[in-house]
């Protein structure tokens, strides 16, 4: 297939639209099912290098979340402990495959931003995969390959018109890409930077000790950015993003607010939220949805009267600022990485709230030094790349 006719563009009115390849040649993708739209594709195409530079980089088994372009969340696959299989909803799904628990990290983490989103798995779609997407909300995945028994599960979604892309796995774009704006076709050669070991060497603080696990949460950290909106910056903890900002054109702006989901990631471990008394019919998003209130500053949303009643058997307890604060300081060895370089300290301080011990950025600032400092009070651990992941 040289070109497929998409629906519309990026909105409705955007007509015609269509994806082909420049030189002519086949599309690297087959669609399996349903009707992939011009977002979608823009979704899955990312997603899918993301993932493809995880499972390259650690040798797990990697999923992604993807909305309008950016990650919501992003994983590899390593087990999950019992809190995190209740936060996460899979506690009832049994043992899962590698795959799966990549998958339910990388939708758990944010899982207000992950509804509706688009799904990039780096290895064949295995049962316990698909059993996982099938309930949740969701437009569509892109795979290099699908089980018999994920594609019989996988179509009953969406009333048979679920979204599914099966990538040819060997494919490699040219060497350089192109883009047009405005009638003005850009041109520039592929980000290729190689995110490895030596890429993470310049250790520019106080604190030289990054053990194995850091180094690694830091990889997974700068190939996230490499595929998120700038500016952005990403927190993770255990081989997933637990907070990602995109999109902001304030780097501080950035770490505050993939600060607050790295928090309310922690929060909603607290044994208070989870034992929070759910009604027994209140669906999973309802769920998420009244969790996030109760963390966070409006909670008196779901706790006045006459609002409780619709989602609790009993009224709860607020959450108080002091208890959560308590609770947050709980939260250690997060790694933060960065698009670009900090320019002020300001964002070392906010990252040290939610539990950053490992920092990787470029570097390159006229205030690295103060930056640097800010660092060393904590006992952070910093490597400066000297590249930047600026992506848009």
């Amino acid at each position: 297939m040289k070109e497929l006719e998409l629906k519309y563009g990026c909105n409705p009115n955007q007509k015609p639209s269509k994806i082909c390849m420049a030189d002519g040649s086949d599309l690297p993708i087959e669609v399996i099912n349903g009707k992939p739209g011009y977002i979608n594709f823009l979704d899955a195409f990312n997603g899918w290098q993301l993932v493809r530079e995880l499972k390259k980089a650690t040798g797990l088994p990697a999923a992604t979340s993807f909305k309008h372009v950016s990650p919501a969340g992003a994983s590899v696959g390593r087990p999950m402990s019992d809190i995190l299989k209740k936060i996460y909803w899979v506690d009832d799904m049994g043992d899962l495959s590698p795959l799966a628990c990549a998958y339910a990290r990388a939708r758990g983490a944010d899982r207000m931003s992950s509804f509706g989103d688009f799904i990039a798995l780096s290895d064949e779609c295995d049962a316990d995969t698909a059993r996982l997407i099938k309930r949740e909300v969701s437009d569509g995945v892109i795979a290099p390959g699908y089980s018999e028994e994920a594609l019989e599960l996988l179509k009953q979604k969406k009333k048979g018109n679920y979204n599914i892309i099966k990538i040819d796995p060997d494919y490699q774009p040219a060497p350089l890409e192109h883009k047009e704006v405005f009638g003005v076709t850009f041109e520039q050669g592929r980000q290729e930077l190689p995110i490895d070991d030596e890429l993470l060497s310049n250790i520019v603080t106080e604190n030289k000790e990054i053990p194995e696990e850091a180094l690694t949460d830091m990889k997974i950290s700068l190939i996230v950015l490499k595929y998120t909106q700038s500016n952005s910056v990403c927190f993770v903890k255990d081989g997933q993003a637990i907070g990602i900002g995109a999109g902001q054109q304030s780097r501080v702006h950035c770490t505050r607010l993939a600060g607050q989901k790295a928090d309310n990631w922690w929060l909603r471990q607290c044994p208070k939220v989870m034992e929070l008394p759910f009604k027994d019919k209140i669906r999973r998003a309802d769920r998420d949805n009244a969790i996030d209130l109760y963390i966070g500053d409006e909670y008196m949303d779901v706790l006045a009267d006459g609002a409780w009643e619709n989602i609790f058997t009993e009224k709860p307890e607020v959450f108080t600022k002091e208890e959560k604060r308590a609770w947050l300081d709980k939260l250690t060895d997060v790694t933060l990485g960065s698009d670009a370089f900090f320019p002020f300290s300001d964002n070392i301080e906010r990252a040290h709230k939610s539990g950053v011990k490992y920092v990787a950025q470029p570097g390159g600032s006229v205030r690295d030094d103060a930056v640097i400092e800010s660092c060393d009070i904590y006992g952070m651990g910093k490597a400066f790349t000297g590249i930047r992941l600026v992506h848009h």
